[in-house]
C-alpha cells in the first residue's frame, strides 16, 4: 500500500516484521487472513518517541492522521468491565458520559497502567486496537472509521501500525460511535 502520511517512516507488511509487534497484535493480524493484512503497514520508531506529540514531531506524521487507543474500566457493583476506546490524537474521550453509558457502569475511569498492560499483553505506550483480549468493546470514535489512513500503536513502544479506517472497522467487537471523543 502506498501511505500518504508516513512522513519519514520507513513502512513494511507488518507481518513481514512481525517481530517488532507484541505477541496479540501478530496473533490478530495472522487470523484477519491475507488480504486484510496486507494492508497494514509497520514502521520500526524509536521507542522514547512513543508518545503521540512527539512521535508525530519527529517523523513528520500528521498529528491529525494519529489515534490513540486508551483502555476505559467501567464499573458497577464491584464487577469490572474495560473497554478499548479509539480517538484521533487531536481529541479526548468522553469517559464520564459516552463510555461510561456504553458499558453500563456507575463509574468509568481510564484503566491503571498496570492493568491495562497486563490485560493487554502490550506495552505501555503502544496499546493497539488490534489484538485486543476476547470480549472486550473496541468503541471508534466515526471520524476514526471514517480516515483513509492512520498510526495507531503497533502493540510495542518501537512500532507503529499504518491501517485504514475501513480495516479498523473489521476488528472483532468493533463499534462505530458518533461523539465518542471531543
Amino acid at each position: 500500500m502506498n501511505w500518504t502520511i508516513n512522513g519519514s517512516l520507513t513502512v513494511a507488511p507488518a507481518l513481514e516484521r512481525a517481530g517488532l509487534l507484541a505477541p496479540p497484535v501478530v496473533k490478530a493480524l495472522e487470523g484477519a487472513g491475507p488480504e486484510a493484512a496486507a494492508g497494514v503497514g509497520v514502521a520500526e520508531i524509536d521507542a522514547g518517541l512513543a508518545d503521540t506529540a512527539e512521535f508525530c514531531e519527529h517523523y513528520g506524521v500528521p498529528l491529525e492522521a494519529s489515534a490513540n487507543c486508551v483502555i476505559v474500566a467501567g464499573k458497577r457493583g464491584g464487577e469490572v468491565g474495560y473497554a478499548a476506546c479509539l480517538a484521533l490524537a487531536t481529541t479526548r474521550v468522553n469517559v464520564n458520559t459516552v463510555v461510561r453509558k456504553r458499558l453500563d457502569a456507575r463509574k468509568a475511569s481510564f484503566a491503571p497502567m498496570a492493568e491495562a498492560v497486563e490485560a493487554t499483553g502490550m506495552e505501555y505506550g503502544g496499546i493497539t486496537p488490534v489484538g485486543l483480549p476476547p470480549g472486550w468493546p473496541l468503541l471508534i470514535d466515526s471520524r476514526v472509521a471514517a480516515a483513509p489512513e492512520l498510526v495507531v500503536g503497533g502493540g510495542t513502544r518501537g512500532a507503529k501500525l499504518l491501517v485504514s479506517g475501513d480495516f479498523l472497522r473489521s476488528l472483532d467487537a468493533a463499534e462505530v460511535i458518533d461523539g465518542l471523543a471531543s
